[in-house]
Order: structure tokens, then sequence, then C-alpha cells
């Protein structure tokens, strides 16, 4: 699914990052009173109205400074504005038209991207020294207010109606696999090995692949692309610009993609990083394959993989589900099995338990271990059914699921995972109280 990205840029100090969070509805950015508080980047999902769209705030522009910090919050904000579907000129109505307002318009109207001029800090609806923006000739602005939300709604209904629609690929029937990982641990390598060719640009400088890449490829009959992507860093250590939107880049590709390999550097370790890319392909319903890579590298004995799979699922229980491949990109070590691998997972993303299998599986798993009473309530799980695919999904109907606690719910996943397994794919059960029935 192809997200539209949505730009905020403007001067430095007309609040930005303010209405980044009262979009994204939290506190994800810096807010200051200090001009040039956000040097970093900072991007989110924001949803309003059923509508999904990336947005993406930038540090604050100046024209006229020469000073390193300044040359590259430019560099960012032109890069942003390559990357954006929408961009939201943010300006101050409590100072007015500033100079440099103008010759930011003049740029986003050069690039010949739709804009909306914002007048931030309309905190009384009947101002209307916003109207001074209507000489920037740039459309009818909009009054708001990030410190206490007024007009924000009307702000978002506009950002909706004027960005794109959220597009699927072409083809429903071809297999998306993005890969991702960290900088540097051979992304670019692995494909060139599984694909024969050297297809992609491969270096020992971090950060060599800096767009997500498509490469077509047909295995077994079955059309799989395969996304290159850059590697995702810590937020925090996104000094370039262009770093940056190659991790935006990244999570964009993870939302277009069915399978996820992850791949780690076997010398390396596991990260606490690797560990975030991993929950944020599960936690969108993407089916994941752990990939460690340099293996050959690696001093290991006939122990050394199963403890390193036993380790990643201690420090996140997910893993205990997902495949684990140990490669070399270079020598070429169990590349190909990888290919089989993805069939096999993409097969689990799909399969289908009839209705009478699923309430057959519920009934066992219930008299093997009943659900425990809570707030003196009794709670009965009556029945269940598969509702979705690619990920898997079960609905169960009882009494008072809402009071089911944590850990029952665990054991219901795990003992739905040892009869049909779904490895390699986030399995989600939902709760629904069956109709007409009262708390007990």
């Amino acid at each position: 699914m192809n997200i539209p990205v949505v730009a905020l840029v403007g001067r430095p100090n007309v609040g930005k990052s303010a209405l980044f969070n009262r979009i994204i509805g939290h506190d994800d950015a810096i807010v200051s009173e200090e001009p040039g508080t956000t040097r970093d980047r900072h991007f989110a999902l924001a949803e309003w109205n059923g509508r999904r769209f990336w947005l993406v705030d930038t540090g604050g522009l100046t024209e006229d400074s020469y000073l390193p910090m300044d040359v590259a919050i430019r560099r960012q904000v032109a890069q942003a504005i390559e990357e954006a579907d929408l961009m939201l000129m943010i300006a101050d109505a409590k100072v007015g038209v500033h100079p440099s307002d103008a010759r930011i318009v003049d740029l986003l109207r050069k690039s010949g991207k739709p804009f909306i001029i914002v007048a931030n800090k309309v905190d009384d609806p009947r101002d209307a020294d916003y109207y001074e923006f209507y000489r920037l000739a740039a459309g009818e602005p909009i009054p708001v207010s990030a410190t206490n939300g007024k007009n924000s709604g009307d702000l978002l209904d506009v950002i909706v109606d004027r960005i794109p629609a959220a597009t699927s690929d072409e083809n429903a029937e071809v297999l998306r696999v993005a890969v991702v990982g960290r900088p540097n641990v051979g992304k670019s390598s692995f494909i060139n090995r599984l694909l024969g060719e050297e297809r992609l640009v491969v270096s020992t400088v971090a950060g060599t692949t800096r767009d997500a890449i498509d490469t077509p490829f047909v295995y077994h009959g079955r059309d799989i692309i395969f996304v290159d992507t850059a590697g995702l860093r810590r937020q925090s250590r996104m000094d370039d610009g262009i770093e940056f939107y190659s991790s935006l880049r990244t999570r964009r590709a993870i939302d277009r993609s069915d399978i996820c390999l992850l791949m780690i550097d076997a010398v390396e370790g596991l990260h606490n990083q690797d560990l975030k890319i991993a929950n944020m392909a599960w936690e969108q319903g993407r089916a994941l394959i752990v990939i460690v890579n340099k293996w050959d590298l690696k001093e290991k004995d006939d122990k050394t993989a199963a403890k390193f799979e036993k380790e990643a699922g201690e420090k996140a229980p997910f893993l205990k589900y997902v495949p684990f491949v140990f490669t070399s990109a270079i020598t070429g070590q169990r590349v190909t099995k990888v290919l089989d691998l993805i069939l096999e997972v993409n097969e689990e993303r799909h399969k289908r338990i009839s209705t009478s299998q699923v309430n057959e599986a519920l009934q066992d798993i219930i008299g093997r271990r009943q659900a425990p009473q809570a707030a003196g309530f009794e709670i009965k799980l009556n029945y269940a059914t598969q509702v979705e695919t690619a990920p898997p999904t079960i609905l169960i109907f009882g009494n008072n699921p809402d009071l089911l606690q944590e850990h029952y719910v665990r054991y219901l996943h795990n003992c739905f995972r040892e009869v049909w397994g779904f490895t390699g794919n986030p399995l989600r059960l939902t709760f629904k109280r069956k109709q007409g029935t009262p708390k007990e």
C-alpha cells in the first residue's frame, strides 16, 4: 500500500513541531520557544476520517544563513519537497507575512506540487489577522492554533481532501518481499547473490542504498518483487537528511510488502534496533523471516545457531514463531533456501481453517484449562471462527470476553499456534460478546 506523504515546512519558531504533535495526537517531536529546536526530522503515521498519511516535520528554513546547520536544514527541506505528495507551509499569524514566507512559497510553487498555507497561532477564531496571508496569492490560508487545537479538524479535512488516495500495487498476485535491517548488514549483497547478478550497488559504506529498489523475480512460477531498502538507524543518529528520508522510504516499503526479510549481522549479533524493525513489521501484520547474514565470519559450533534463536526469542517472544536462516551472501551458503521459505511462509499467511476445526480446537483448549474468573464474573468462551487471512485472525465469542486476563489470551494464542503453526506470521485473536448475552 502506497501511503501519501505530507510535509510541514516553514521558518524557525512558527510552531511546526507543535502542529505535528497536534495532528498525530502525541508529543513525538520536541516543542520549544527557542528557534531552530527541530534539527532532526520526525515522521509518523496520521489518520483522519479513515485516511492514513505519513506526516513529516522538518527543521526551520532560513534562506540567508550560511551556518552548516542551516545549510543542512535547507537540504533536508528540499528532500522533503521531493518526497511529499502535499506540503503544509506553516506561518506565524502573530508575526504576519515575513519576507522568508514569500520565498518559501516561491520554492513550493516551483516544485509544481500542491501545498496549503497554514496560519498558526490563531488562538481566537474571530481574529482576522491571518487574512494578511492572502497576499501570498497561494490560495486560502487555513487558520489554526496548535496550542489549543482550534481548527485542527478543519485543517485535517483539507489535508485528506487534497492528498492522493492510498494505492495498492496493480497486481495483487505478485508477492512483495521487503529486505530490511540496519545499514551495512549485507542486504544488497544478499539480493545480488539470490538473483545471480549484480543488480544493486554494493559498498562497505553504510547507507549506500538510499532508495527502496524494486527487483522482479520469478521462482517456481511465482512472481516475486524484492525491495532492497536503506538501513534503519535510530532516529537520534540520523544526522544526514538523505538517511532520514531513506528510513521513511523503508517504512513505506514495509507498508507495501507481504513478507519482510530482516537481515542481521551474525558477527555483531541482535541489536535493539533489529528488534524494533522486527516489531514494526510484525505489528503491521507482515510475515517475517530472520536472515542472519555473514555466518561464514562467525565463530561457532554446532549449537551456536540454536543458541542465537533461543536468545532472540527471549528478547522478543514473537520471534519464537519466526523462521531463522543462517546465511552468507559472499559464499552463497543457504541463500537459495530463503526462496523456498518465502513460499512456505506465504502459504502459512493465507492458510484458511474451517469454522468447525476452529471450534473443535477451542473446545479442546478450554477443556485443558478453563478461563479463570475475573471481577467475580465467570468467563465462558462459546465459539470461534477465522475471519481473516494475511495475517490470520481468529474471532472468539463469549459472555465476558473483555474480562479475559492477558495470560489466558497468551495461552489461547499458544495453543492455536500448536495446532496450526502459522509460521512466520502474526496470529491475531479478537474477542466479541455473544449477541444477547448479559454479564453473568
